[in-house]
């Protein structure tokens, strides 16, 4: 220790540049990039580099070194001087377009040869045979991604859902006053006619009775006075508009509620406030609207009873959920057992043209606002204001605005409720999937499968033979458990206890029970595991039982598919719902249902074997979402309730959007006609022509929703 001290202290007394100087060899040499200093002769315990020059000692003479001769080079051109932000290039004589084409052709060549490297092999026969008994099985789509950071959205504030009131409470509610509010609306409707008579009959030369056609006045008082009747009729429906625009969530009815109030209050003071205008108010356009508002919160009560009461019909129904990421990372509908929570909620919320029109409708009542204004008082006549203020707010008023739900629900309600399905309001309906997840129990519910005999093999016994293929069937979860449970207690037989299960993709089960190895499957799957079956053996339905290798028995078995799954799967097809194949029946493969049933199997997926027993697992996760509610079995039910919930959601977005863009187009006609003062060219009854002819398109909408 003292000797590394003494030697770090002798180290420390020589200088950065003695040492660079013994290292370059020379002293102040022409390599050092600083100038040089003057150094005097290094000291004796400093080793030069091999192959360096040593700096002579002062005793020793200095003797030159030969240089090694130099080759000649040919001189190169001379270039100019480069500066500090100019850099060069290599020397590549070659143009760019050709060193790319070069490139791209070596890339070429090394791909021609790496592709026809495995030229000229054979297939394996193993391989071969593998194909043929083990059918064709569909790969999930990986979702594509762009590369690009994906945002995410803040999650939209919505308010607290409703109670969950069970469906039959519901109903019955639902029910109550469903009668009167069918004959309020019946007298609404008579109380429009006269009044399109009066609004027609200066337009179209119709004759009025009695003093009604010689006096004006009196024909405006009519109108109020008809008007005002058949608001209190419908004071139900004008208040709720009303309460919904004060609490800030105006919808369709409140539109219609302020129309009706300014057109009365128009009617009242046309007289006295514009003497010289010869046209009636807009009572009749109003009365109409408010015959329209009735009529659709009638069909809607009405179809949310009807959904409600089937619903409740029973105790524990099949529920229709769609799960996100399901199949192709995208949402797929899965049906599954269990009490049907959150129905009774989202039956009770708002529909999707409400939601719309909580937005829009402010923007029209600004909008007719302000265009009253700038047609009255911004051309100094303020007495006009309650006639501008009425025609905008009647000509943005849509007619159908609650008919563009209530309608088409009510119609697919009615059809659904004969095939045992219940819509779960709009919220259910709201979102769509591109698939459906099928198991056993859709395609042939319990009863569809028959057992046309039984054949044992060798000296196995029946019992055996039927214990052991029975608990492979209810271990597996396969739509043949009731049968072979059936079939179990008849022959007097338990279940045994099974490990080890596994499910093969070539269509059969294998486990071990009591040390003995047991396959159960198909006879593909019998072929595959190279156990040998009878000679001239023409079962096309059937589960075979091998113990030990060796054939125990045949189950033949008839499949009887019900007359309503192909048109259901046409539904399926033509409504752009991609069946998914989640079966556990090793005989429900794709070659099958199209041999023997003509199904179209090309436009079904069929995932592989631990795909569809995992979507297909009772305890799998779903959406709290719910769809619909079935009470029935099969795939009817199943299918009609998906496809109406898209037919549905596809014609209630487009009425929607032809309702906005009609009563903005409305907004702006009226806004013109008011501000030029041409109340010759908006009179009542083409006021009442614009908005009838904006209501057409919804109901015939609404009247394609059960056409599948």
């Amino acid at each position: 220790m003292a000797k590394d001290r003494d030697d770090d202290k002798q180290n420390q007394d020589y200088t950065l540049e003695e040492i660079l100087a013994e290292y370059s060899g020379t002293p102040g040499g022409p390599d050092l990039p600083w100038p040089e200093a003057h150094r005097g002769p290094p000291p004796p315990n400093v080793v030069p580099f091999p192959g360096g020059r040593r700096t002579p000692g002062p005793e020793e003479p200095e003797v030159p070194e030969a240089e090694p001769p130099v080759p000649e080079q040919p001189p190169r051109p001379q270039r100019p001087p480069v500066t500090d932000k100019v850099l060069e290039f290599p020397e590549d004589d070659t143009p760019p377009l050709q060193a790319g084409l070069r490139h791209l052709k070596e890339k070429a060549d090394a791909y021609a040869r790496q592709m026809f490297s495995e030229e000229g092999k054979e297939v394996s026969e193993e391989t071969i045979r593998f194909e043929r008994l083990i059918p064709g099985v569909d790969e999930e789509e990986a979702p594509e991604e762009d590369g690009l950071p994906q945002r995410e959205r803040r999650p939209r504030r919505e308010s607290p859902p409703p109670p969950d009131i069970p469906p039959a409470q519901l109903a019955s509610r639902y029910g109550k006053g469903l009668g009167l509010l069918r004959l309020r609306t019946a007298l609404v409707g008579l109380l429009s006619l006269p009044l399109l008579w009066m609004a027609l009959a200066t337009f179209l030369d119709l004759p009025l009775p009695g003093a009604l056609g010689d006096s004006f006045p009196l024909q405006v008082w009519c109108s109020g006075g008809l008007l005002a009747v058949a608001a209190v009729l419908g004071a139900d429906v004008l208040l709720l508009g009303l309460m919904r625009l004060l609490v800030l969530r105006p919808g369709a009815d409140s539109a219609c509620a302020l129309a009706c109030c300014f057109t009365l209050a128009d009617a009242f003071t046309q007289l006295r406030l514009m003497p010289a205008r010869d046209t009636l108010p807009y009572a009749a356009a109003c009365c109409l609207g408010l015959f329209c508002c009735m009529w659709g919160t009638y069909d809607k009560r009405q179809g949310l009873r009807l959904s409600c009461r089937t619903a409740a019909s029973a105790s524990v129904p099949y529920l229709v959920t769609l799960d996100p990421n399901s199949w192709n990372g995208k949402d797929a509908y899965a049906k599954w057992s269990g009490p049907a929570y959150g129905f009774g909620s989202q039956i009770q919320e708002e529909d999707g043209p409400q939601r719309v029109f909580r937005f829009t409708v402010p923007l029209l009542l600004l909008g007719s606002l302000l265009c009253a204004l700038l047609a009255s008082v911004g051309q100094g006549l303020p007495e006009r204001f309650l006639w501008c203020f009425s025609a905008d707010l009647t000509a943005s008023a849509a007619f159908a605005g609650l008919l563009i739900f209530s309608r088409p629900y009510l119609i697919l309600a009615r059809r659904l409720s004969s095939s045992g399905a219940a819509l779960a309001g709009w919220s259910g309906v709201s979102r769509v999937g591109p698939a459906i997840l099928l198991t056993d129990a859709d395609l042939f519910p319990p009863g569809t499968v028959a057992l046309n005999g039984i054949k044992v093999f060798g000296d196995f016994p029946v019992e055996k033979v039927v214990a052991v293929c029975a608990t492979l069937i209810r271990d597996s979860g396969s739509g043949l458990d009731k049968l072979f449970h059936d079939l179990l207690r008849t022959q007097g037989a338990v279940y045994r206890r099974a490990s080890g299960l596994q499910r093969h993709e070539g269509g059969g089960l294998s486990a071990e029970i009591r040390g003995e190895s047991i396959l159960v499957g198909s006879a593909s799957f019998m072929a595959l595991m190279e156990v040998p079956l009878p000679q001239g053996l023409n079962v096309k339905s059937a589960v075979f039982c091998a113990i030990d290798g060796e054939l125990a028995g045949i189950f033949a078995l008839s499949y009887t598919m019900h007359p309503t799954i192909p048109p259901a799967i046409s539904a399926l097809a033509a409504g752009r719902i991609s069946p998914v194949l989640c079966t556990r029946d090793f005989n429900l493969i794709p070659a099958m249902l199209r041999q023997k049933f003509k199904l179209p199997v090309e436009k079904m997926d069929y995932p592989t074997v631990e795909r569809r027993t995992e979507l297909s697992d009772p305890g799998r996760p779903h959406s709290p979402r719910l769809t619909a509610v079935l009470c029935r079995e099969g795939l009817t039910p199943f299918s009609e309730a998906v496809v109406g919930a898209k037919r549905l959601r596809s014609a209630v977005r487009t009425a929607t959007a032809l309702s906005v863009l009609g009563s903005l187009i409305g907004l702006l006609l009226a806004f013109y006609l008011t501000f030029v003062g041409a109340w010759q060219s908006i009179t009542p009854a083409q006021m009442t022509f614009f908005l009838l002819a904006w209501t057409v398109p919804p109901l015939l909408i609404s009247g394609w929703v059960n056409r599948y």
